[in-house]
């Protein structure tokens, strides 16, 4: 069995699209196309590239973008400080803070700062009114990422109600909204982590298994049933040769990759798992491109709703 690859970069770019009309009825309505607000704290190089690629993303769909950028020095009340001067500032629709945070602000200060956001701009869906909307399955803003899977779910045309979903992971984040949201779609869902007992038992009951740990390659073929859809959330960077050999023994591109680069990306899932999958995301290409799309539609939906 080889498994069907899910095509986020194509499903990514139909939500862009579908963007473009909703985009003019709000610059008719208010004047002005749907804003989105940035804030990056630091220097973190990784972030500095989501960010740029999120700019990069609302330019081209016609929306009005900021971006706030203060030293890794910045404190706690300074970051505050802007959230709330974008909080007050009636043109911007949605406020997004880049995570990480510096660690020097203090092991709470992401959600101190996600609880200072206006529910109504929250447009990645973190704070905790956006939480409990979500688990009430009320009006409001769902994180990028899992709304993201659930929209690549639905527009492959794969079954979620009476399904069987198995998440392996419980971050705020990913994990707990992933299930919330499946649950919404009428799956039997559970939760699973790093307590769970006889993990790769539980996960091999999904019909849909998805992956959202941090750790490369960590689910391996005995983790899943044959046939089931398996969604990779993960994305991680290889710099070891031990690892890569290890996890690309059988993928000489791969390896190749690594060579010419010093690292390689793969997923929480191992590339052996396509040899039993029905349906697999791709790392690159899978889950990531969706997550910056929902940040999109989200940001236009909080538009609308000002609108209105």
């Amino acid at each position: 069995m080889t498994a069907k690859i899910l095509d986020g970069k194509a499903v990514a770019q139909q939500i862009r699209n579908e963007l473009g009309p909703r985009v003019a009825r709000v610059r008719e309505r208010l004047g002005r196309p749907p804003a989105l607000s940035i804030v990056l704290v630091g220097d973190d190089p990784a972030s500095q590239v989501y960010v740029r690629n999120k700019l990069k993303t609302a330019e081209e769909a016609g929306m009005g973008i900021a971006h706030e950028r203060l030293p890794a020095t910045a404190t706690l009340a300074a970051t505050l400080a802007v959230v709330r001067r974008f909080n007050e500032d009636r043109t911007v629709d949605g406020i997004l803070v880049q995570s990480p945070l510096p660690k020097a602000m203090g092991a709470d200060a992401e959600q101190q700062v996600f609880d200072a956001i206006d529910p109504n701009k929250d447009v990645d869906g973190f704070s905790p009114i956006s939480a409990g909307r979500l688990v009430q399955n009320r009006e409001g803003f769902a994180p990028c990422t899992p709304a993201g899977v659930i929209e690549l779910l639905v527009r492959s045309k794969i079954p979620i109600e009476g399904k069987h979903a198995v998440v392996i992971g419980r971050s705020d984040i990913v994990g707990k909204p992933m299930a919330s949201l499946l649950l919404h779609k009428n799956a039997t869902v559970t939760i699973c982590h790093s307590r769970t007992r006889d993990l790769p038992a539980m996960a091999r009951e999904a019909d849909i298994l998805v992956a959202a740990i941090g750790r490369p390659a960590f689910v391996t073929r005995d983790y899943v049933k044959p046939g089931a859809v398996v969604i990779d959330v993960g994305i991680n960077s290889v710099t070891s040769p031990e690892d890569a050999r290890r996890i690309f023994a059988s993928y000489p591109d791969r390896l190749e990759t690594f060579e010419r680069r010093g690292s390689v990306l793969v997923g929480d899932v191992h590339p052996d798992v396509a040899e039993v999958a029905g349906a697999l995301t791709p790392v690159p290409g899978g889950v990531g491109p969706l997550t910056i799309a929902m940040l999109m539609a989200n940001t236009v939906k909080a538009a609308e709703l000002r609108a209105r």
